[in-house]
């Protein structure tokens, strides 16, 4: 097992050529594979999960094994379901066989999909038998994955009726619908709101355009997380390809920053053009923070860890996710942040408290776990800033930012095995 101890500079001043967003990326794939496209989106993240769904895409072998990346099972189930691409068995990692499909199977099924369990029932591999569906109106909850919402979206413009769905309950992570929706606008479909439940999707056909991918603001929170926590006044960190007004949820990381003395200034603000921003600090901070993170789960590590190494207490609601991402993240929290002195609380699976107060420990902590987790290793390598930190299985960043320790090295951090 591979172990890094990461330290941080005394002194923050780097340029970051940031991935292409991983979410625009792989919703790109799947709709340019839907339009006949035979010329791929420019800029495309270099991430395993979206190198996942290339390979998927290109051979369409018999057994498709899409690996840790939930997206790619979401997205590739309703894409082999309701495409003429034969018969397949997706499958995945240990961890990937035990996180649950069956409302995306039930969904596709009630459109028509031929979709069975190779394993346990609700869960992966599947077994599809891709066709034409017929569409129509289809009912699911709202509070469900919107990687689950998404995957049926994309395939609306294909199917003979369109797609008319409608959200019951609470809808969370709205953003990433949002996301979908107009990435799909943009190669041509007609998708919109036409209420605050209901998307309806037209029998459309997609059209092939070239496309260029931005950057991704997800892995631009940990460079916020980095100034935040560096003791450097002058810190100054820039990053490359981000786009002002982006539809991208995680977007919002500039404003939740803004609260932990994290100033952004773009360097240009014309719409849909990519930019370079500028991280500085503002000198101003929140003395405790509460924020809901239903509509952006990907960022509660970030948040979590920077305010236990800023001693500020917290209160995050909304995460009610976490647990069925690539690992139990309110879980994975409490544990390894307890190695750190930092004792938070869960609540009912779906808030996480902490009183500002660390515990002081008497003992070099243990390293770090990252349970094959990639925003374990990204949201707590900035912690070197305050302590020399342990990661286990730093490799686990190529899920979505493989070049993230040479861009900390760049950075002047130091990186020992």
């Amino acid at each position: 097992m591979t172990t890094y101890q990461i330290t941080g500079p005394k002194r923050l001043q780097t340029t970051v050529k940031l991935p292409a967003s991983k979410s625009i990326s792989n919703r790109a794939l799947i709709i340019h594979a839907l339009s006949g496209g035979t010329i791929l989106p420019e800029n495309l993240s270099d991430c395993d999960d979206t190198e996942v769904i290339i390979q998927a895409l290109k051979n369409m072998p018999e057994v498709i094994n899409i690996k840790a990346a939930g997206t790619a099972m979401r997205f590739m189930t309703a894409f082999l379901a309701a495409t003429e691409h034969g018969e397949h068995v997706l499958t995945g990692t240990e961890r990937m066989q035990h996180r649950p499909i069956k409302v995306l199977v039930d969904a596709l099924r009630r459109l028509g999909a031929d979709i069975s369990y190779e394993g346990e029932e609700g869960f992966p591999p599947l077994r599809i038998k891709g066709s034409t569906l017929e569409g129509g109106e289809l009912d699911v909850a709202g509070d469900i994955s919107s990687q689950y919402i998404s995957a049926l979206l994309m395939i609306g413009p294909v199917l003979k009726k369109g797609l008319t769905l409608r959200l019951n309950g609470e809808i969370i992570s709205r953003p990433y619908i949002d996301l979908t929706l107009w990435t799909m606008r943009e190669f041509g479909a007609d998708a919109e709101w036409i209420s605050m439940d209901t998307i309806k999707v037209e029998p459309k056909p997609y059209v092939q355009r070239p496309y260029f991918i931005e950057s991704d603001w997800s892995a631009a929170s940990y460079w916020y997380e980095m100034v935040a926590l560096s003791d450097d006044p002058e810190a100054e960190v820039r990053l490359e390809g981000l786009m002002d007004g982006s539809k991208q949820g995680d977007s919002s990381v500039r404003y939740i920053f803004s609260l932990l003395g994290v100033k952004t200034i773009f360097a240009s603000k014309t719409p849909g053009k990519p930019t370079t921003v500028t991280l500085t600090k503002s000198g101003h901070r929140v003395p405790r923070l509460e924020y809901d993170f239903v509509n952006v789960p990907d960022l509660t590590q970030t948040f979590v860890c920077t305010c236990c190494a800023m001693n500020i207490p917290f209160h995050f609601t909304g995460l009610q996710t976490l647990e069925i991402k690539e690992t139990n993240r309110i879980k994975a929290l409490k544990t390894e942040l307890a190695k750190l002195g930092y004792y938070i609380e869960a609540i009912n699976g779906c808030e996480l408290k902490w009183n500002g107060k660390p515990s002081a420990i008497d003992h070099q902590p243990s390293a770090i776990d990252t349970y094959e987790d990639h925003r374990m290793a990204l949201a707590f390598a900035p912690l070197g800033f305050k302590m020399p930190i342990c990661i286990n299985n730093p490799q686990v960043v190529t899920k979505s930012y493989p070049h993230y320790w040479d861009d900390l090295k760049k950075a002047q951090f130091t990186i020992q095995e």
